[in-house]
């Protein structure tokens, strides 16, 4: 198989469209495992990007992203290959399951409707869909994109190549993207005797370096140094890159050569203020690096905001210098290592640096830029009043001023969460004890279901609360105004009983409540069912004339899905997470 500009891609057609390859190749691609269990075309695939969506109220639309069959009682919504492709982009699986906390390497066997769409000539219009995920923040994980990206970088198609690498910034915006969609491609590539480095890669790393703001990179080539077995040195000597102007000629001196050669270059010449400041700032790293006295590398910390990366092991083991480090740390860190914190002593009961903490935690304005999820924080405060890490023997006693102060952030944080605009129903199973653990957290599954009815109750302006259990279904008196405590004592005073989950859509539908998306939240970790909730979908689809969609959510469950995967608006989630959240808004926004 030839290579044109360094790249290779895999590809198989049916005819000699663009990307033809010889039986003799497509024998060696199977063989060489890039291509497995390729499943059949479905003849629409053409019309996937060409997506026009109907209001809720239709039981039939003109996209063939929306097919729903209003004949007869088998009413199915059909999935489309562009959801699958949403689907894999989202949360690296193309299949109706997602797992929560479930993190693993992409491979090309979960990657079935990517490679049919590229065979189909859809790549331009799929590394479309890869920068809508990344501009918009839809995806839960960010491997799926970066794999997605290289796969269409070594397409056999030149259009959708040069698309790929031209999108190569948008998509990583950061270092580590940058390694990782690296590290995809020689992957991609392994076997083959074609290496990755070709010229259009080439220009695209090149690229990349070239559009960064100069203190930006200064900052992220000191900050991110190497991930996945690659480095900025490894890049940029591979890549080999022209600086565009002098500033970024300074750091890729800095990367490749080390500090004593910039300061042999510069020392002696009359610099932009571009340069200069980038030089000052490199400077500082460098220094910081290299001092052993506390007092100034608190003040180098203070004084120009370094992080914990750019400094040494050593620096760490003082309580001061972490002290310092607290003050400008990305809110959404601070969180995470709260317990770490109160065990070593860095914060400690009543002192002025626990208090600036507490201040900042709750601060509406730190919150607000933070992005943080009232979920996110819920999950924080849980792990940290267990006063124990999940790994290793880190052990705390919980500061009671932090604890009030995570408690007061989680109902601030509500305005973080931008509403869907859909007609909800969540409904809690309370068939069973809600005291197991939701696997991974700290968080009992009674605390998890009253947070995600209060979630929806507060940010969404039609949603139903209802609890259900053997026979019956009731609305729950879960409202805006609740506190966390008091939602999750309306759920659990309910009997308990046997499961069907078919409940709260019988409910709606007997009800006359057209209903977007149902999201059913069960305790039981095998969801036997009585009867078939998608068939009680099936039914309320008919009756109310509406595209409703369905979540399965089993707090508990590691790994059981709804038998009906061809269904668009059904999804099942095991476990739960913030990714859960994330999920279940794309699916309510047809976006997955």
């Amino acid at each position: 198989m030839g290579c044109m500009d360094g790249t290779l891609y895999p590809s198989i057609h049916r005819g000699p469209a663009p990307g033809y390859v010889s039986d003799g190749q497509r024998r060696g691609l199977f063989a060489s495992g890039y291509i497995k269990n390729l499943r059949p075309l479905h003849i629409h695939t053409v019309a996937f990007f060409s997506v026009t969506m109907e209001p809720s109220g239709s039981t039939q639309t003109s996209s063939s992203n929306h097919t729903l069959n209003s004949t007869g009682v088998g009413c199915q919504w059909e999935i489309s290959d562009r959801s699958r492709l949403c689907r894999f982009l989202c949360y690296g699986l193309e299949g109706d399951m997602y797992t929560a906390r479930e993190e693993g390497r992409v491979s090309m066997d979960n990657a079935e409707t990517l490679l049919s769409l590229l065979q189909e000539g859809q790549g331009v219009e799929v590394v479309e869909e890869i920068k809508r995920f990344a501009k918009d923040e839809r995806a839960v994980r960010l491997g799926p994109s970066f794999f997605a990206l290289a796969l269409c970088s070594q397409h056999s198609e030149l259009k959708t190549r040069q698309a790929a690498f031209k999108a190569l910034k948008e998509v990583c915006r950061d270092p580590a993207h940058l390694f990782s969609f690296i590290q995809y491609k020689k992957e991609l590539k392994e076997g083959m005797k074609c290496g990755i480095w070709g010229r259009a890669l080439r220009k695209a790393v090149s690229d990349w370096y070239n559009e960064q703001d100069a203190m930006s990179l200064a900052a992220a080539v000191t900050k991110c140094k190497q991930r996945e077995g690659w480095s900025h040195q490894d890049l940029l000597r591979l890549s080999h890159t022209k600086p565009a102007r002098e500033a970024i000629a300074l750091i890729s001196k800095y990367v490749t050569k080390g500090w004593k050669e910039v300061q042999v270059c510069y020392a002696d010449k009359e610099n932009s203020e571009e340069v200069a400041k980038v030089l000052s700032y490199l400077e500082v790293v460098e220094k910081v690096k290299h001092s052993c006295d506390e007092t100034e590398v608190i003040n180098l910390i203070e004084e120009h905001k370094l992080e914990r990366e750019q400094l040494l092991t050593d620096h760490l083991k003082s309580k001061l210098v972490w002290r310092a480090l607290l003050k400008e740390m990305p809110l959404q860190s601070v969180l995470k290592i709260l317990g770490k914190m109160t065990a070593n002593k860095v914060l400690e009961p009543g002192t002025s640096e626990t208090q600036t903490v507490c201040d900042r935690i709750q601060s509406e304005s730190a919150l607000k830029k933070a992005k943080l999820h009232p979920f996110h924080i819920l999950l924080s405060s849980e792990n940290y009043k267990r006063g124990q890490g999940y790994q290793g023997k880190t052990k705390w006693e919980p500061d009671s001023s932090i604890i009030k102060a995570m408690d007061s952030a989680f109902y601030k944080s509500f305005m973080n969460v931008d509403p869907v605009g859909k007609r909800f129903v969540v409904a809690v199973d309370v068939s069973t004890s809600l005291s197991s653990i939701v696997p991974g957290t700290s968080i009992s599954t009674a605390v998890a279901a009253a947070a995600i009815t209060m979630i929806f109750a507060r940010t969404e302006a039609d949603t139903h609360v209802l609890a259900y259990s053997e026979g019956f279904a009731v609305p729950c008196s879960v409202s805006a105004d609740m506190t966390l405590a008091q939602a999750t004592v309306e759920l659990v005073k309910i009997p308990s009983g046997s499961t069907d989950c078919t409940l709260p859509i019988t409910w709606a539908t007997e009800n006359g409540k057209a209903v977007d998306v149902f999201i059913i939240l069960t305790n039981n970790p095998l969801w036997t069912f009585t009867a078939s909730p998608v068939e009680s979908l099936k039914k309320h689809r008919q009756i109310s004339g509406v595209n409703s969609k369905l979540v399965m959510c089993g707090l508990t469950s590691i790994g059981h899905a709804i038998a009906d995967t061809e269904d668009k608006g059904v999804l099942s989630i095991c476990g739960f997470d913030l990714g859960a959240l994330c999920v279940i808004r794309n699916l309510a926004q047809d976006l997955i």
